[in-house]
């Protein structure tokens, strides 16, 4: 049996997947950090590009924060990103990509762990609002990737099980979760992380969504 005409729902990580975000996503903690009195060095700054929550990457550089306090910074930095986010382009092929995935009957989910109120928004602006069956974002989870409660949510909220499932994801812990979920997962890579993907679990990894070999998705 070919398992991969079994491909009945597609879950979509957000920041390096959907939009290429990155390089404002680091921009924005970095000078988040810098006006909180931390000079992080860029090669540390790896750690907001894992799937980590807003306040995994909070707790990392600033330490066991209360609840309050949390909230006060995370708005912080969102509001730094926001001034970014019009530079913000999806990534190559993902708009079309989402289309044929709609007209070929295939639901699809975004799984991230952004906050509800920058997915929510980052979605709208890119006119996709329309192209996500469900949003599952870190305030819809007890823990972050790797933890697999993220796609395994998706899954649920799809009505579609795991192992009928698709993963997109850019990160080590973010296809660690998803494998742990049960979906197979592509990994999405431009920068040099191919064998760390692969290493993860993705079974092929591809730099955008231009490329022919997706098309075996659609089948």
């Amino acid at each position: 049996m070919n398992h991969r005409r079994e491909t009945r729902g597609v879950v979509f990580d957000m920041d390096g997947v959907l939009i290429n975000s990155h390089p404002a996503h680091r921009a924005a903690w970095k000078e988040f950090l810098r006006q909180t009195g931390n000079h992080v060095p860029d090669a540390e700054l790896a750690f907001i590009l894992e799937g980590r929550t807003r306040a995994e990457i909070l707790r990392h550089f600033l330490g066991d924060l209360p609840e309050a306090e949390l909230q006060s910074y995370g708005q912080r930095k969102d509001e730094i990103f926001r001034r970014m986010e019009p530079r913000i382009e999806p990534v190559p092929g993902v708009v079309e990509f989402l289309d044929k995935l709609r007209r070929c009957g295939i639901v699809c989910a975004v799984a991230t762990s952004a906050s509800e109120i920058r997915t929510t928004s980052t979605i709208e602006r890119m006119g996709l609002g329309d192209s996500f069956a469900a949003i599952v974002t870190a305030g819809d989870v007890t823990a972050g990737k790797p933890d697999p409660m993220v796609y395994r949510l998706a899954c649920e909220r799809m009505m579609v099980r795991p192992q009928h499932a698709l993963a997109f994801d850019d990160a080590f812990a973010g296809v660690r979760a998803a494998v742990a979920a049960g979906l197979r997962c592509i990994g999405v890579s431009s920068n040099g992380l191919r064998e760390t993907l692969l290493e993860a679990g993705a079974e092929r990894v591809i730099p955008d969504f231009t490329g022919p070999e997706l098309d075996i998705v659609l089948r």
